[in-house]
């Protein structure tokens, strides 16, 4: 490897996290992957920690889900060290997205043999996310799945929130600006895609990546949730666009705004509220690939 010390960071409340650390110690150890962690009863963020000890290593690996990820982008946008992921949380879209082997030891190899990619960052205000950011049902089933269901019944947590989210959501209404024009929408939820996968395996795009620096949008504005049915194959494809009823196209740059403040789900966490400013910044973090 080409990293001399690596800083760990597992999550212990993903959904793996705390059960995987002994294997993950182990794991790197045989990888002779030298590495430092963070106390178990420090105040820090994550980012504060990846910034606090940038000067004494030479990567960041961090074991969790998607939002274990998300909680140290600001870190790795500040310090521009390279990122191992080791994919412990419930559904692990960043990792599905580059590309990345969701088997633990497998995943260890890959940062074993230091090859890097630059990925982009999706912004949402001043808030970096690497998946989808998202206002509307999304939004509304992250403020509903606590970690203990997430933990206790992985994806059919998801689903089983969804199902009785789905009959009483109602449409919002939004004001959308994005290459020279201002649109009025109606919509069930807007989805701002960075990479391609995010609540589970859903797609953004068929066709996006973390890497073609731009922002894939698409706003689903049926006038039934019932219909949403006869779209979840397309949803799980990337192929809702091609649908009526949902509005889709790809940007660097846009703007929504609602009456009243929406919150923002970023790659499943709520970090910011609407009106929210989304851009993407290029090439920002490097990650360890296959």
């Amino acid at each position: 490897m080409t990293a001399k010390m690596a800083l760990l960071l597992v999550n212990p409340n993903s959904r793996r996290g705390k059960a995987s650390l002994p294997k993950v110690r182990s794991l790197l150890e045989q990888a002779n992957i030298r590495y430092i962690e963070r106390p178990a009863d420090t105040r820090e963020t994550t980012s504060e920690t990846i910034a606090n000890r940038a000067q004494e290593i030479d990567c960041v690996i961090v074991g969790g889900g998607d939002g274990s990820l998300n909680a140290a982008a600001p870190g790795l946008l500040q310090t521009k060290l390279p990122l191992g992921v080791l994919p412990l949380g419930t559904a692990n879209d960043f990792a599905r997205t580059v590309g990345l082997p969701l088997d633990l030891e497998a995943a260890v190899a890959v940062i074993a043999k230091g090859k890097t990619a630059p990925i982009d960052l999706g912004m949402a205000n001043e808030h970096p996310f690497f998946n989808v950011a998202s206002i509307g049902f999304s939004a509304d089933l992250a403020m509903s799945l606590t970690e203990e269901a997430k933990k206790r019944w992985g994806k059919l947590g998801y689903a089983i929130v969804a199902a009785r989210l789905l009959a009483g959501s109602r449409l919002f209404t939004a004001e959308l600006e994005h290459d020279g024009r201002i649109e009025e929408l109606r919509s069930f939820q807007v989805a701002v895609g960075n990479g391609r996968f995010y609540g589970g395996g859903m797609a953004v795009h068929a066709d996006a990546t973390a890497q073609d620096g731009m922002l894939d949008f698409y706003s689903l504005e049926v006038d039934h949730w019932w219909k949403l049915l006869t779209l979840l194959p397309s949803l799980r494809k990337g192929t809702q666009g091609s649908w009526n009823d949902v509005r889709a196209f790809s940007t660097k740059d846009l703007i929504i705004r609602t009456s009243k403040a929406r919150a923002v789900n970023l790659d499943g966490e709520l970090k910011t509220e609407t009106p929210v400013h989304f851009s993407i910044i290029e090439k920002a973090v490097s990650v360890f690939v296959p």
